[in-house]
């Protein structure tokens, strides 16, 4: 196994130096004082950057699906590398160049070793798989039957890539041909393959198993990208119907919608029609998708990504399960790692487990400026000890049960550093929103943005 070039970082009580044994820039800087929220902001960014770049597995360039600080693995996996939380870090990659982490030309070659991983490695109809062997692009399993295309996972690369295509596709001959190649893999996704011959798109297909995950993919979750995309495919498109029929589930989506603490929500959470669901809801399909002034006839995906955060929010601050650090700068709950295994927190008296997940209020900028600086500065300044490591804060922690583990994932890791970007340009919902293929498939579903009218 090769080893991974780890970041060596010295952080002390009066400064906070990170030395990075890398092409990478270095960087040295005084510890943030408390009232310097904007060099807080950049350092917090640029250390997660970390993790897809310092962190990534070397022969395909892609982030590893976990990184473990104290190296215990399960199955000895650092090998594994993943498709949707490597399509968060190419965005990084963006991000890492614009802000000076890495120059634009080891950006580009960075994401070319990546994109002739993906021209090479398993796909099943255009799809990529949720997990690879990093050495070999061969398929690993994620689960017994799921050995095969995940269109989910597959659409958060895709959003991904086409904000590269579009970083690139107006620069030099190289960048060009970069652009080009993904414009290729994108066009080679067969959405409508993954109908299975019906109203609505399915998250898994195997050449072993066929359908046999049996996973029709309804509204509302963290799919939302998936069906945009499908409808956007200028190779491989489905019609409105299916969105329609299949996402909304004819308007079920609009069912019941959950409310707490003064905000009320526009649509069902499947699985979490209590509070709202676990919050990375409101962010993997809106790391490109530009959810600023985005209706169609079942939300407005701003003020429903603003009010499930802001529910997530006050459901910590009001602590109902009285567990330890709660608060107004101790918050957010989504899926992460838990005490035991994994889990998908949500602000329910039966998926609060007491354990906070750092992604959820970083990756809320966006939408609770405040909140969510008042949550990084509480965790870098009092408990950086335990929650701080080379890329950023650990993916989860409970004060409850003294639990805190040196343990990153890149489906966590990813929307911290694209979010809080967003937040701070719009850099990636600009270039996503910029693709004329999203503008004509938000279009066919019926969507209103200020990006149509552009």
């Amino acid at each position: 196994m090769k080893k991974i070039a780890f970041i060596i970082c010295i952080l002390s009580v009066t400064t906070a130096n990170i030395n990075c044994n890398s092409t990478a820039k270095t960087v040295a800087s005084s510890k943030p004082a408390m009232g310097s929220d904007s060099v807080l902001f950049h350092l917090v960014q640029q250390q997660t950057f970390q993790y897809f770049w310092e962190g990534a597995e070397p022969t395909s360039g892609l982030a590893r699906e976990r990184l473990h600080m104290d190296n215990i693995y399960p199955q000895n996996d650092k090998s594994t590398v993943t498709s949707g939380g490597a399509g968060f870090g190419v965005m990084a990659i963006l991000v890492g160049i614009e802000r000076g982490f890495i120059t634009k030309e080891q950006g580009r070659e960075r994401l070319e070793k990546i994109v002739h991983f993906l021209e090479t490695a398993d796909r099943f109809h255009g799809a990529w798989p949720h997990w690879w062997n990093g050495e070999t692009g061969k398929v690993k399993p994620f689960s017994k039957n799921d050995d095969g295309g995940d269109l989910v996972e597959t659409s958060f690369m895709i959003q991904g890539l086409l904000c590269v295509r579009q970083y690139f596709i107006n620069g030099n001959a190289a960048e060009k041909t970069l652009a080009a190649r993904i414009d290729t893999l994108w066009k080679a996704v067969e959405f409508d393959w993954y109908r299975n011959s019906k109203n609505v798109l399915y998250w898994h297909w195997s050449p072993n198993n066929g359908w046999k995950m049996n996973f029709a993919v309804h509204g509302y979750n963290e799919c939302l990208i998936m069906y945009v995309l499908a409808a956007s495919s200028p190779t491989h498109g489905v019609p409105a119907i299916v969105y329609h029929e299949g996402w909304a589930e004819n308007g079920f989506i609009k069912k019941n919608p959950p409310a707490y603490g003064g905000y009320k929500l526009q649509l069902h959470h499947q699985d979490d029609p209590v509070n709202g669901g676990p919050l990375f809801w409101a962010h993997y399909s809106y790391l490109g998708l530009d959810p600023r002034g985005l209706k169609d006839k079942y939300a407005d995906y701003w003020e429903e990504n603003k009010k499930q955060s802001l529910i997530n929010y006050q459901w910590c601050v009001d602590n109902p399960l009285k567990y330890k650090g709660y608060g107004p700068n101790n918050w957010g709950l989504t899926s992460s790692y838990s005490v035991k295994g994994y889990a998908g927190h949500a602000p329910n008296l039966e998926r609060d487990l007491g354990v906070i997940s750092p992604t959820a209020a970083l990756s809320s900028f966006p939408y609770t400026p405040t909140q969510s600086m008042a949550a990084m500065k509480h965790w870098y300044n009092d408990m950086r000890d335990k929650l701080w490591g080379p890329y950023g804060f650990y993916d989860a922690f409970s004060e409850t049960a003294g639990w805190y583990l040196p343990r990153y994932l890149a489906i966590d890791q990813g929307p911290i550093v694209v979010m809080m970007e967003n937040y701070r340009s719009g850099l990636l919902w600009n270039l996503f929103m910029s693709s004329p293929e999203i503008k004509d498939g938000l279009n066919k579903l019926g969507f209103e943005s200020p990006w149509l009218k552009k």
